[in-house]
């Protein structure tokens, strides 16, 4: 039986994925305004293979568990955001390597360790219009929360809050990274599908989070 903790990871994952096949076309919808319209695809297809395989992955730990999962994303989502998401969970993973239970402290850290990840992989900065600017202010919603002694619940509700503004503030910005950069000016007034994906889906971990089965 796995802990408490490394069930959370689990239903967090599991949500993560879920949300990405069940907002396929939403997602698509946004990149077609200033992109090549595939995100959603691309992501979806790549986390059916993850609810697929589910019951398949190494749990010896937490960070062995977010590893297998990081493979697959990166094997099996097209474009560049198999290697986006994929290098954020790789580096999740590092940090939860060995262990079998995550600490809030080492939530902040798998979150600031995967931010870094993407920093280098997609050679981009706060600013530039991409995922980053949903998760690093949401990352500092969740450690904001932690030193204020709140509860889970109420710290991923902060978290959904802070992504969803962030991810609204996109709209302002102009591309500077990925397909939608080569629009230049035009890139303003929509906001960017992958911020907008991580909103989505810390609006689906608030909603379920109470609720969820201990063994999700």
């Amino acid at each position: 039986m796995t802990t408490p903790s490394f069930a959370a990871v689990e239903f967090v994952v599991r949500t993560i994925a879920q949300t990405a096949v069940d907002n396929e076309k939403a997602f698509g919808e946004l990149d077609s305004v200033v992109g090549d319209g595939d995100f959603g695809f691309s992501l979806a297809r790549g986390f059916e293979i993850v609810l697929a395989d589910w019951e398949s992955y190494d749990r010896s730990d937490i960070g062995t568990f977010l590893q297998k999962i990081a493979v697959v994303i990166t094997g099996r989502i097209g474009g560049t955001s198999g290697p986006i998401w994929g290098t954020a969970f790789l580096r999740a993973a590092a940090i939860a390597k060995g262990h079998d239970t995550v600490s809030g402290s080492d939530v902040v850290r798998m979150l600031r360790s995967a931010i870094e990840g993407i920093k280098a992989r997609g050679n981009a900065e706060l600013g530039d219009k991409t995922l980053l600017d949903a998760l690093a202010p949401m990352a500092d919603a969740v450690e904001a929360a932690l030193a204020r002694g709140d509860d889970t619940n109420a710290i991923i509700a902060a978290a959904a809050v802070s992504a969803r503004s962030a991810a609204d503030a996109t709209v302002s910005m102009q591309a500077r990274r990925g397909r939608a950069a080569y629009t230049g000016e035009r890139s303003i007034g929509s906001p960017d599908p992958g911020a907008v994906a991580v909103a989505v889906i810390l609006e689906r971990l608030a909603e379920g989070w109470g609720s969820r089965s201990a063994t999700t």
